[in-house]
């Protein structure tokens, strides 16, 4: 995959497809990166438009430099990566979970380079998720390898099978688990740097979640899909209630991992909400 020097810190960026309107797919925290829209909705996304995805500083294969991990620096590291490519169009994001949170954040200090948004899970800052990182890279043996299973159980086991769902549940779980254990060390490496060698927790800790206020800056349409048990909706409903214009869209049984476990019903909300936008704008001159 190709990189990206941007801001002093080199990423690892991936585009796809070519149509007019540009999507930034952004990721989640400490153990996300990429490829957990790249082997869900991004090649469905890429059929119709321009698709960019980057592993935030730190995560994936990008460069893990020791400091610089507020929602400020990640909303300039997108800026900058724009900039490097080239692109002049104004983009619609993309934000799974702590994705949507800079999302929001680059909305609101870039406001002339967005079109509109779309948030999965979004949040309104962290509330506990990288604590939650922090607990699960605490855990050992079968106990860490439980809760792995849970969270990118099916996710891993979709990649394995080039996103085909045409197999019995044990043989799926099983996949999963095989895809799992290839996967667990190089997973959990990437992930117990961040969180132990740079300054990312401290940094999280200290960024001001966005107000009420500080929303309604936020004018571009936006679509905010979360699960129904998801113990994120409830920040979903107060970002719609904040943002001028804002749809909220609740998937039936669904719990936090809405990307990674309801993919499809993902795509098709976004898909059709994206068609009732109007057409992509120009690149700026």
């Amino acid at each position: 995959m190709p990189s990206v020097l941007a801001r002093g810190v080199r990423f690892n960026v991936l585009r796809l497809g070519r149509g007019e309107r540009l999507l930034v797919l952004l990721h989640g925290l400490v153990f996300d990166n990429l490829s957990s829209w790249y082997f869900t909705a991004a090649a469905r996304l890429a059929a119709l438009h321009s698709v960019l995805l980057y592993d935030l500083r730190g995560h994936g294969r990008s460069e893990q430099p020791p400091t610089g991990y507020t929602l400020d620096d990640m909303a300039l590291d997108l800026a900058a990566i724009l900039d490097e490519l080239g692109e002049s169009r104004r983009v619609t994001l993309v934000g799974n979970s702590y994705g949507g949170l800079v999302a929001l954040w680059f909305t609101r200090r870039f406001p002339d380079r967005v079109d509109s948004l779309v948030l999965v899970e979004g949040q309104l800052a962290d509330t506990g998720y990288g604590r939650g990182m922090r607990e699960t890279l605490g855990l050992e043996g079968e106990e860490r390898d439980r809760k792995l299973a849970e969270m990118f159980g099916d996710w891993l086991a979709r990649h394995e099978l080039d996103g085909r769902l045409d197999q019995d549940a044990t043989k799926f779980k099983d996949i999963a688990d095989r895809s799992l254990a290839r996967r667990r060390k190089p997973m959990t490496g990437v992930a117990e740097r961040l969180v132990q060698d740079t300054s990312l927790a401290a940094d999280i800790a200290r960024t001001p979640g966005l107000t009420p206020a500080e929303l309604a800056e936020i004018g571009c349409p936006v679509l905010a899909v979360y699960g129904e048990d998801s113990d994120t909706r409830h920040q979903g409903e107060a970002i719609a209630a904040a943002l001028p214009d804002c749809r909220l869209e609740i998937v039936p049984g669904a719990e936090h991992f809405v990307l990674l476990h309801d993919t499809e019903e993902l795509c098709d909300r976004i898909e059709a909400w994206l068609d009732e936008l109007p057409p992509g704008p120009p690149p700026q001159p």
